[in-house]
């Protein structure tokens, strides 16, 4: 679906159904609002999927890219450790998999941009990993359109298929500067305040990432004013494939989680594209890099877990689910004060 007309059939949230599952929450026999954040998500899920509804068939789609800008020596390892990486999911031996099967995810994961082909990943890539920041643009504005058009697609055949949530992931070596470039244009911040250690960069390698994201600001002047052109620019094919996913559950009406760091950076292009698109989010996590908070904040959204990660993969959003899914029980399976001989609690001003 092209972008245009995926920003014009944004769905509506129910309000029927979101008054519904407040007054559900009201009348379960337990104190109001001790759930907390989890009693919100819930009715915002059912806002989302308009009455009733399953998390079942929980899905986290996991985008695969390289990013050129590797070659300035900005990260630990060379790009052949996204192929090894991307390789393990297929296997459901990495550590998100490990997770996965715990928490019943299945998972999903996509070539958005890889620099070789490995077998076994569905492909939407448009280019063998994008350009050197540093030098030029990350790749032209129609390979990043294209890529963000065919996620927006995965999600409405998700949804045809049945599936209940979407999950947000990535894994692309190098990624965590090019989504510290476009958190910097975005929110018009200088590099050293949105950019960390990634996989644990020394201070010295910290600082020529910083040098690095500051060259290509300056180089590509990426226009924080449009989301498709920062992306195109500084960004990487994982963060726009991520932000066409949160654009896809806004037009097929399905909530999609936030993961960490990279993933919060595509949730704030999608935002800025359209602020309805922020309905359709649940953030997972706090990023233990500087600019997770930033971004958060940006958003205006309250991650449920803080726990210090910054592993990526689609691991905070995966940690989230059993958290749903005892939130959702106590929902449908806790009796009301009908049919106790108490009296209920009451809202109190």
């Amino acid at each position: 679906m092209k972008l245009d007309n995926a920003l014009k059939n944004i769905r509506e949230l129910d309000e029927n159904a979101e008054s519904a599952s407040y007054g559900r929450w009201l009348s379960v026999v337990k104190p109001l609002f001790s759930l907390g954040k989890l009693e919100k998500a819930i009715t915002q899920i059912a806002a989302v999927r308009g009455g009733h509804f399953e998390l079942e068939k929980k899905v986290l789609v996991i985008m695969c890219a390289d990013n050129g800008v590797v070659s300035e020596g900005i990260s630990q390892c060379g790009q052949e450790v996204t192929a090894t990486v991307a390789k393990s999911f297929t296997e459901m031996r990495s550590s998100v998999c490990i997770m996965a099967k715990r928490a019943g995810v299945e998972v999903l994961p996509i070539d958005a941009g890889m620099a070789t082909d490995v077998e076994g990943l569905r492909s939407i890539k448009t280019a063998y990993g994008t350009n050197n920041i540093a030098e030029g643009s990350a790749m032209t504005r129609e390979q990043c359109l294209e890529v963000m058009e065919k996620s927006i697609d995965i999600v409405g055949e998700l949804a045809e298929n049945g599936c209940d949530i979407v999950l947000t992931g990535e894994m692309g070596i190098g990624n965590t500067t090019c989504a510290s470039a476009v958190t910097s244009a975005l929110l018009d911040m200088p590099a050293e305040k949105v950019t960390g250690r990634g996989a644990g960069l020394s201070s010295a390698a910290l600082d020529k990432k910083i040098e690095v994201i500051k060259k290509a600001i300056e180089t590509n002047r990426p226009d924080g004013s449009d989301p498709v052109d920062v992306i195109s620019k500084v960004g990487s094919f994982d963060i726009a494939a991520m932000t066409g996913l949160f654009i896809g559950g806004a037009v097929y009406g399905l909530p999609v989680v936030i993961d960490g760091f990279i993933s919060s950076a595509a949730a704030l292009a999608a935002v800025r594209l359209d602020e309805r698109i922020k309905n359709f989010m649940l953030p997972s996590h706090l990023s233990k890099e500087p600019a997770g908070r930033m971004l958060m904040e940006a958003l205006e959204l309250e991650p449920f877990i803080d726990c210090g990660m910054f592993l990526g993969e689609g691991s905070g959003a995966v940690a989230l689910m059993p958290l749903l899914d005892m939130a959702l029980d106590v929902y449908e399976q806790l009796g009301t004060f009908d049919n106790w001989e108490h009296e209920a609690y009451r809202v109190l001003r």
